[in-house]
């Protein structure tokens, strides 16, 4: 009997690899192995390291965030503590002009600790886009994608900018669901050729009209920069970013496949919490670092600008949010990564972890963001500041 029920099972499972190479499924092998068999229903924190990478190499020098003088003299809430218990905080930091003032790590994490990003990426995705205009090597927001591929210079697609799939407004039939086993957001995550995926998207609506959250438009937007600048993602992050803003840790972007593969541009960079927190302050301060222009001051503003009236909480890259009287830009991922920047109050809060409050559909913002902000601010008062 056992070896009847072992002959069965090896049959079965032999039938389901074929199956799924037989309807171009396949790429739900490499999620069974990476993420289903460890207890996952999606992506996590550290799925990193099932994964090939590239490294974001940091430079020679480096810049530490300075410690305020009342650093760590706050007391979280009950309710910060309780949010941070239920929703698996890892890492939760408050900064303000510039210095850390409150600082936590749980569950073992560290501030050397790198997790996955999740779609936060975008924004530093755009930012190369920011940078590649300044260079010369893309000419404007203005510049059709069909400019870099022919499979988009017909119909509506020839229609389609860089700056529409940096803002979200590709206009192509995308559809992002991330539980979903059979939609492509999930095969975007473990298909081998992610270029193909990208590639045979089709323009079902006439691009740079409204919004329309898509990780596919941040994908092309990575392949346009890279046969533009003539390097890979990683190498364009650590030159542009990585390096120039002091970086002290090495990251880790993850690839479709082999190492000769392609970045994942619309998610997973892993890295920490004061690392990603650069970048908040970079745009902050209106694309300077510490006297040095990294990006055009009139691209940072555009790009946490709402571009379309109607939808106020997207400008190119880079997600706003309005609360108790104050307004943030943020850079925002999967399962609530966050970075918020208040710029008139010089405040930013980074929360990493492995879950964000359940999503509403009709909501943009789950409820654990005001949660992290009001919280953060209360951590600010006990200090009197």
């Amino acid at each position: 009997m056992l070896r009847k029920i072992i002959i069965y099972s090896i049959a079965l499972i032999g039938g389901l690899v074929l199956l799924a190479y037989a309807t171009n499924t396949d790429y739900l092998l490499k999620a069974v192995r990476t993420i289903y068999l460890k207890g996952h229903t999606t992506a996590f924190l550290d799925d990193y390291h099932e994964f090939d990478n590239r490294t974001v190499k940091i430079g020679d020098s480096t810049y530490s965030w300075p410690k305020h003088s009342l650093y760590n003299t706050s007391e979280a809430s009950e309710r910060l503590i309780k949010t941070h218990q239920d929703l698996g905080t890892i890492a939760y930091v408050v900064i303000k002009n510039d210095s850390v003032f409150y600082e936590q790590y749980y569950q073992g994490y560290s501030d050397r600790s790198n997790t996955n990003s999740f779609s936060m990426v975008k924004s530093m995705v755009s930012g190369l886009l920011g940078k590649s205009i300044m260079n010369g090597t893309i000419e404007s927001l203005d510049q059709p994608v069909g400019d870099f591929f022919p499979e988009f210079s017909e119909g509506l697609a020839a229609k389609m900018t860089v700056g529409d799939l940096s803002s979200m407004s590709s206009g192509t039939n995308w559809d992002e669901h991330y539980y979903s086993p059979l939609s492509i957001t999930t095969r975007a995550y473990f298909d081998d050729r992610l270029r193909d995926v990208i590639l045979n998207l089709k323009v079902v609506d006439t691009p740079g009209q409204k919004f329309k959250y898509a990780s596919g438009d941040t994908q092309l937007l990575g392949m346009v920069l890279e046969k533009a600048n003539g390097k890979t993602l990683t190498e364009q992050l650590s030159e542009t970013f990585w390096q120039p803003l002091g970086a002290e840790h090495q990251a880790y972007w993850q690839l479709d496949s082999e190492a000769s593969g392609i970045e994942k541009a619309y998610c997973c960079l892993a890295s920490n919490a004061l690392d990603f927190a650069r970048f908040g302050k970079l745009y902050k301060d209106h694309g300077n670092w510490f006297g040095q222009q990294i990006l055009d001051s009139a691209f940072v503003a555009k790009s946490i600008t709402p571009r379309f009236e109607e939808s106020p909480q997207y400008g190119y890259g880079w997600w706003m949010h309005h609360h108790q009287g104050r307004d943030f830009f943020m850079m925002k991922g999967h399962l609530g990564q966050y970075v918020i920047v208040n710029p008139k109050d010089n405040v930013m809060i980074i929360r990493l972890g492995h879950l964000k409050a359940p999503h509403h559909q009709s909501v943009q913002f789950t409820e654990d963001i005001p949660i992290y902000i009001e919280e953060g601010y209360s951590i600010l008062e006990q200090a009197g500041l």
